[in-house]
């Protein structure tokens, strides 16, 4: 065999864990789809997974541990998904609107795990605590770099600082959840959540 094709070859046992793996992380979303996290047991989990306790623990030390992994996912799901929207040549508010629309999209497809996100994830300790502050991290560059443009640079707009970003984030952050727990459509923050980027992130005169 030579050092490509020996390069290609896959290990069938780690196929294997990977995919139950990936069982329990969707039968982790199922359960809280269908519970909420805090009511959620393993049992619940491994149903919706299709498989044993036994499998779960082989994986995970507990649901906690879970649903971190879940939710790291699911940062850097939305990340890209905001990222790929946006087109850098355009003016602030279609980049703005772009943005949004695809955080949006990326929440309402899963209202209940958006919650748990933003609500179960602060809960769970020191690890938590840990996820919360790289997905605060990743989402604050990441407005950072989209703000970062020679077309946008060019009409006056500045790349926010670190703590602007932050704020931005947070704020959108908040707004989502309250408008999920009290049932109404995200699709309906779009307008103000663009005006609010527009007021912090537009030219200054």
């Amino acid at each position: 065999m030579t050092a490509t094709q020996d390069s290609h070859t896959t290990d069938p046992v780690a196929e294997v864990s990977a995919e139950f793996r990936r069982r329990l992380l969707d039968g982790m979303a199922a359960a809280i789809e269908e519970r909420g996290f805090r009511d959620s047991t393993v049992a619940d989990v491994v149903r919706h997974a299709r498989t044993s306790r036994r499998t779960f623990y082989e994986h995970f030390a507990n649901k906690q541990a879970c649903l971190i992994v879940l939710l790291q996912e699911m940062s850097s799901r939305i990340a890209h998904q905001i990222e790929a929207a946006v087109d850098g040549h355009s003016p602030l508010e279609t980049q703005a609107r772009q943005a949004i629309e695809a955080w949006i999209a990326a929440s309402e497809s899963s209202r209940a795990l958006t919650v748990s996100w933003i609500r179960d994830l602060p809960s769970l300790g020191s690890a938590g605590r840990q996820v919360q502050r790289g997905w605060l991290d990743m989402f604050s560059a990441l407005v950072q770099r989209l703000a970062n443009t020679p077309e946008l640079l060019a009409s006056g707009v500045s790349p926010p600082s670190r703590q602007t970003a932050i704020m931005l984030v947070g704020g959108l952050r908040e707004l989502i959840a309250v408008t999920v727990e009290d049932g109404d459509a995200i699709s309906g923050i779009i307008d103000v959540a663009v005006d609010c980027v527009l007021a912090v992130l537009g030219p200054r005169h």
